[in-house]
């Protein structure tokens, strides 16, 4: 495959740095915007970038503590209160833009499938990838244990794709009565999702460096994601 740093212009005049995938060859690929935790695009985000694109997507990971964090910001997971001014200094309106400038950038580029459009994103990334399926005309959406998801279920109707979540049963940071919260506002809004609670897994599941990680619910829901997205952006 072919890796890459890009640097965008957003359109609020900022630049954020990207880190691109692309299966090697001439193609037709889907793509996906793939979404950071608190931690920054570190080695975990750019690996599960480059194992979607191993399954034959061109991927997308924007730094999106651009507006205070220095180009390739990668924080400590053992040291939050360092990671609290830039999880602090996003808002709805600036991650929109960044949204869409990942989106451009996608449009302009060849050898894309421009209407097979997807995202995935991790804890805060969960919520950014909520957020991506409303404000980009997207094809499927992945969120993984999205702290704060619920915030945005009153704007469900906005929804454009189906939406799988996962979420952990053991998980202290998102209570029970958030993701309900969530289900309840896409049945509501008649909108297509898959809500899957592994009940021995907790938050952060799927990232191997943190000792939460549990390989079995990371496998499981990993095979899940590929499916739905070759369902969807296949």
């Amino acid at each position: 495959m072919k890796t890459d740093k890009t640097i965008l212009k957003v359109s609020d005049g900022t630049s954020m740095q990207v880190h691109t995938c692309a299966p090697d060859g001439a193609g037709n690929f889907p793509a996906v915007i793939v979404l950071q935790e608190a931690f920054g695009v570190n080695g975990h985000i750019r690996d599960v970038a480059e194992r979607i694109t191993k399954e034959g997507y061109v991927t997308i990971a924007p730094e999106l503590f651009h507006r205070t964090a220095s180009v390739g910001f990668e924080g400590s997971y053992t040291d939050f209160e360092t990671l609290k001014p830039h999880f602090q200094g996003i808002t709805l309106e600036g991650l929109t833009a960044d949204l869409k400038a990942c989106y451009d950038w996608i449009q302009q580029e060849a050898n894309i499938n421009h209407s097979k459009v997807g995202s995935i994103g991790f804890c805060l990334g969960g919520r950014v990838s909520f957020l991506a399926n409303m404000v980009l005309p997207l094809s499927a959406a992945v969120s993984y244990y999205g702290g704060g998801s619920a915030a945005l279920a009153d704007r469900a109707n906005e929804l454009h794709a189906p939406q799988l979540f996962f979420w952990g049963g053991l998980d202290k940071h998102i209570p029970e009565e958030q993701i309900d919260t969530v289900i309840s506002a896409l049945k509501k809004a008649n909108k297509p999702y898959t809500n899957v609670v592994i009940s021995y897994a907790d938050h952060a599941f799927n990232c191997n460096p943190r000792p939460s990680y549990n390989k079995q619910a990371s496998a499981e829901a990993w095979a899940m994601s590929l499916a739905f997205f070759k369902n969807n952006l296949g």
